[in-house]
């Protein structure tokens, strides 16, 4: 039988250069759970817009992760919020803000998930938080979590995400003008939750090579 158009081959593939943008979505599935996870990077010069499109993906990434919301709010009603920074310019994506994730079982589980027809939001669950942006023919950008909805430190309950995906996102992609003093603390303790999980494991398996990268791309 002949490949599908999603396999590789001979004829389709190519070298990857520093001179563009590569999207990488990936995951597994482990005996404590399923992951699913989307880094974007860009090894050479990024260009203006490509710098500030990731810039405002990350944006939405950050607002819908941060959100405190209220409880039995349904997906669909807080979505926006990771679209907003790309609205403010013009830009949009054309998929889901993010679908359930089952523990060792689907990796897009209904009905959890930030679509007009998903359950309310509850402790508890898992879903992704995925805000991206794609310039036809020439780059995507996605940047893709898991997070735990948990209970929210408020009066009464609300809620809010915990994002248990733990891998830095790209420095050379950031405009940190465009960032709110918010949106930089929130990264910064970010990434010292990154650097206090896997810093150690990395140390334990004696990768230094990677330690030495996560050292250096979780800098505040």
């Amino acid at each position: 039988s002949s490949p599908s158009p999603r396999s590789p081959s001979n004829g389709s593939s190519r070298t990857l250069s520093a001179s563009e943008m590569y999207l990488c979505d990936t995951g597994g599935q482990y005996l404590d759970g399923t992951t699913d996870i989307t880094r974007t990077v860009h090894w050479g010069e990024p260009t203006p817009l490509q710098k500030e499109a990731y810039t405002r993906v990350l944006m939405g990434n950050i607002d819908l992760s941060r959100l405190i919301f209220p409880s039995n709010t349904a997906g669909g009603t807080v979505e926006s919020f990771a679209r907003r920074a790309l609205w403010d310019v013009g830009l949009n994506y054309g998929h889901g803000t993010g679908h359930g994730i089952g523990n060792f079982l689907s990796v897009h589980e209904w009905p959890v998930g930030f679509q007009s027809n998903n359950v309310p939001l509850e402790a508890g669950m898992f879903t992704s938080i995925e805000p991206g942006y794609y310039q036809d023919g020439e780059f995507g950008i996605r940047i893709e979590d898991v997070a735990l909805v948990v209970e929210a430190q408020t009066k009464k309950p609300f809620l809010t995400f915990e994002v248990v995906s733990l891998v830095p996102y790209d420095r050379n992609l950031i405009d940190l003008s465009l960032l709110s003093p918010e949106q930089i603390r929130y990264l910064n303790s970010y990434y010292e939750r990154i650097r206090a999980h896997v810093g150690p494991e990395l140390r334990r398996q004696r990768l230094e090579e990677a330690y030495d990268w996560l050292q250096e791309s979780t800098k505040p």
